[in-house]
């Protein structure tokens, strides 16, 4: 009885599954690129992907602004305590 009902069960599965249509086979002419819309790719407006991945511009334009003029600056001597010597911005200890 269980040989029979196992044999049973084998030919329905096997009967059911090749019945089974779960993607059907689209023909191979129908495809069109026209299709497909290419976007930022993530990016953003004007920027798009570069040869490793990352975002890139697409096009560098030049800014051009009205030049900025910066007051010249009055810098008092910088006066270490004795026994240091001023050096790349800072006080130092002699040696």
């Amino acid at each position: 009885m269980k040989k029979i009902f196992a044999a049973a069960i084998f030919a329905a599965t096997l009967v059911g599954a090749g019945a089974a249509n779960a993607m059907p086979l689209a023909p191979l002419g129908s495809a069109t690129i026209g299709d497909v819309i290419q976007v930022a790719q993530g990016c953003g407006p004007g920027w798009a992907r570069g040869p490793m991945g990352r975002c890139r511009p697409m096009a560098r334009r030049p800014v051009y602004g009205r030049p900025v003029v910066v007051p010249p600056r009055v810098v008092a001597p910088r006066v270490c305590p004795p026994g240091y010597a001023w050096r790349h911005g800072r006080c130092f200890r002699r040696f």
